[in-house]
């Protein structure tokens, strides 16, 4: 782990934020042709689904593993995770996805020199080995909260019916203040019986399944993870996080694709990827599924539109009669440990259009303009205009781009390098038919 201050002549912000927008903007395109099943989708949720058993009751199997990520600052961090079947180093673990009803099995494989644990909050009747899930006890003292797999190659299987549709954690239960501050946690998806368009069981919780996006916002104190590396103990009353990631990124590798072959230990892409809202073509929203694994709220904000909150910690917003009690809101303020579910719409709500709804605005000559890389060249969606000589574009076919950040400004940074960190964008596409590729 290094631990010296960021070297931004390595690894500039800005430069990177070029490239990666580049690699991201090149191949998270509408009307692209399907995923084949064995390719994960470039943007979007990767889901992890079960190998073995029977239909209905999927088996993981997850491996304890150590490794390195990469970080905006040109640093990289020593990490523990959770990795799919027996796989090498991952961050975080894998997506697990599951049908509600599901007799879910989760093998954990432990390398690590400790003993490792997973708990499911969220999940009820959980078992270990058969036997109901009870903290472990030593001298009187709970020294995990779930049966753990034995240091350097023990075993331990978990299983628990996936009852209740929703966002959930998954995460060591064993010293987590070290464990899970390493990384060994990830996200359980649980699909509802009515499909997988539908977040819960209510038919008002419908979503376009290719407009789904994980938020999943953790931190980093790099001394602690040095430390760790090193065998040396860690005072976590010095515990200060430096680093806060998206989806196991910092901006700018938040945005590129899912799988970047650059970040080869980082698998999970923030960016989203939508469709204008259109009542008779596109008239479902996206989902965004937030969950916080740090230690402090984490005030999501995406700008641009507002966000339907329709779920919180597994659970449905509605009263005890089915009543509808979902809010909007524009920040999504996600405390420790909790998950959010946030269906959301973009409109064309002013409908500019070139020649029958102009912006009534000026537009100023190219002498007193600064052209952004995310620019056309013209206002308009779906509109390409051709730009002065030299002037770099990452823009493919007229699409906007709104960025979306964690609003504890002091957060979106890597380290003291500023405007990196959990932040991503969301790209709206022209309206199909178009010409994106």
């Amino acid at each position: 782990m290094t631990t010296n201050r960021p070297r931004r002549a390595l690894r500039g912000p800005a430069l990177a934020a070029l490239l990666a927008l580049a690699w991201a903007t090149t191949s998270a395109l509408t009307g692209a042709a399907p995923a084949a099943a064995d390719t994960p989708p470039r943007v979007g949720i990767v889901c992890t689904t079960g190998a073995g058993g029977a239909a209905g009751s999927p088996i993981f199997d997850l491996t304890t593993r150590t490794g390195y990520i990469s970080l905006p600052d040109g640093n990289t961090a020593f990490m523990w995770g959770y990795s799919s079947g027996f796989d090498a180093f991952q961050h975080p673990g894998p997506v697990l996805c599951v049908d509600e009803g599901d007799e879910v099995t989760v093998i954990l494989h432990n390398t690590l020199p400790e003993d490792a644990s997973i708990v499911f909050p969220g999940q009820e009747d959980v078992r270990a080995d058969g036997a109901a899930v009870q903290p472990v006890l030593s001298g009187g003292q709970v020294t995990s909260l779930a049966p753990t797999a034995a240091a350097v190659d023990g075993t331990v299987s978990y299983t628990f019916t996936a009852s209740k549709p929703g966002t959930y954690l998954y995460e060591s239960g064993t010293n987590p203040e070290k464990q899970v501050r390493m990384g060994l946690f990830g996200a359980l998806i649980v699909r509802p019986t009515m499909g997988a368009a539908f977040a819960y069981d209510r038919a008002d919780s419908q979503f376009t399944p290719t407009e789904e996006f994980l938020v999943l916002l953790s931190e980093i104190d790099p001394y602690q993870h040095a430390a760790v590396e090193a065998g040396t103990p860690f005072n976590m009353n010095s515990y200060h996080p430096r680093y806060w990631l998206i989806n196991g990124r910092g901006f700018p590798d938040s945005i590129a694709d899912n799988g970047a072959s650059w970040l080869p230990t980082q698998p999970y892409g923030a960016l989203a990827s939508v469709n204008p809202f259109d009542a008779t073509t596109h008239p479902q929203p996206g989902l965004a599924r937030y969950l916080n694994v740090g230690t402090e709220d984490f005030p999501f904000h995406p700008h641009g539109n507002n966000g339907l909150v329709i779920g919180r910690d597994g659970r449905p917003l509605e009263g005890p009669t089915g009543q509808d009690l979902s809010f909007e809101k524009f920040a999504i303020n996600i405390g420790p440990g909790q998950t959010w579910d946030v269906l959301f719409r973009w409109y064309d709500a002013e409908g500019y259009d070139p020649v029958s709804n102009p912006v009534p605005v000026t537009v100023p000559s190219l002498a007193n303009q600064v052209i952004g890389v995310f620019y056309s060249g013209s206002p308009y969606l779906g509109s390409s205009q051709t730009l002065p000589p030299g002037t770099p574009t990452l823009n493919q076919c007229g699409e906007f781009y709104i960025i979306s950040h964690n609003h504890a400004l002091f957060q979106i940074t890597s380290w003291g390098a500023i405007m990196t960190g959990p932040i991503t964008y969301m790209r709206i596409n022209p309206p199909p038919p178009n010409d994106c590729g």
